[in-house]
């Protein structure tokens, strides 16, 4: 695989650390991230996975053999949990077929598919290695109802 030419960088990256980088590509190209670039380590074994998806690139790097200095934070990445509070969010064509998908790698549902006051069809999940997603995509002909409608869903009428 050829590296990305500097001109053609995206927007936004992510940066993941799994224990298995070949397993996590695979399992993002299923989610339609396409490969772009992999680094082999010493050992031959792949260490850090490019792949993109439109303006979205994951930097796939494995928990164990990267050049990293020893610091605090590295050694907190390493003792995990794995992206703590954060959830990565991608437009699928078809929900329901995106969690059939997840559902059958492995992953852990956290919310089933579902439309939303806002006008979304969307789902979550725990990856194989740790990272929350929400999957979803909009609703054709839905109209988004508003903060109000959407405070309404998650917590009721009262105020």
């Amino acid at each position: 695989m050829q590296a990305p030419r500097v001109s053609d960088e995206p927007d936004f990256k992510v940066g993941l650390r799994v224990g298995n980088v070949p397993a996590a590509a695979d399992f993002y190209a299923g989610l339609g991230f396409e490969r772009v670039a992999g680094i082999p380590g010493p050992d031959g074994r792949t260490i850090m996975a490019i792949l993109r998806r439109g303006n979205l690139q994951l930097l796939v790097d494995a928990l164990v053999g990267m050049p990293f200095p020893d610091s605090t934070r590295e050694r907190m990445t390493v003792a995990g949990p794995r992206g703590l509070g954060m959830v990565i969010g991608i437009t699928v064509d078809d929900v329901d077929a995106a969690v059939d998908y997840v559902v059958g790698v492995g992953c852990e549902l956290t919310a089933a598919a579902q439309d939303s006051s806002w006008g979304e069809r969307y789902a979550e999940c725990i990856d194989p290695y740790g990272y929350a997603w929400k999957l979803f995509c909009p609703i054709p002909g839905a109209v988004d109802d508003g903060l109000d409608a959407t405070r309404e869903q998650w917590f009721g009428t009262e105020r």
